[in-house]
């Protein structure tokens, strides 16, 4: 609207410069300030538009940081819950069923009750399963586990690793 007002003061002043003397001169002056108005308009349009490309750039960077993280936290959740199944088949093919059940203590503790005890101390069963740790869950029965301790041990790092995922992601 701006540049349509100035176009039409730029026509009036050649309209008027047509007409002669000191008016062809205020008529020239006029299209000359119209003309450095219309440049300004042009500069203050395309840092308008530099501004909101800049920003679109930042909002799209941000938008890609957020999507990276989201699909890291998605591989992290997906390796866990692959962990916590391969922990599952070892707990089911090593015999530790035999002992443990997922929610009721038999010959040893539950599942889940050995998952809470070790909350957030995965390296301490994992020690434990490698015959380094001491029993927290329940002491009293250490001597019945000892005999199976052996099994663990022989099962690789990140055998073990998986295996305590299990106990530790028991639902």
């Amino acid at each position: 609207m701006k540049k349509l007002g100035l176009l039409l003061l730029a026509v009036m002043m050649i309209s008027l410069s047509s007409c002669g003397g000191d008016d062809a001169k205020k008529a020239k002056e006029g299209a000359e300030q119209a003309v450095e108005a219309t440049k300004d308009a042009a500069k203050e349009a395309g840092d308008a538009v530099k501004d909101a490309a800049e920003k679109t750039g930042e909002a799209a960077k941000e938008a890609v940081e957020a999507t990276k993280d989201a699909a890291e936290n998605a591989v992290d959740k997906a390796k866990d819950a692959v962990a916590g199944a391969d922990g599952k088949t070892l707990f089911m093919n090593n015999g530790c069923i035999a002992c443990h059940q997922m929610d009721k203590k038999t010959v040893g503790p539950a599942v889940k009750t050995i998952g809470k005890a070790y909350a957030g101390k995965k390296d301490d069963l994992i020690k434990f399963l490698n015959g380094e740790g001491k029993a927290i869950v329940d002491p009293a029965q250490f001597a019945v586990m000892q005999p199976n301790i052996a099994t663990t041990k022989k099962l690789k790092a990140e055998e073990r690793a998986a295996l305590a995922d299990y106990f530790l992601n028991a639902k």
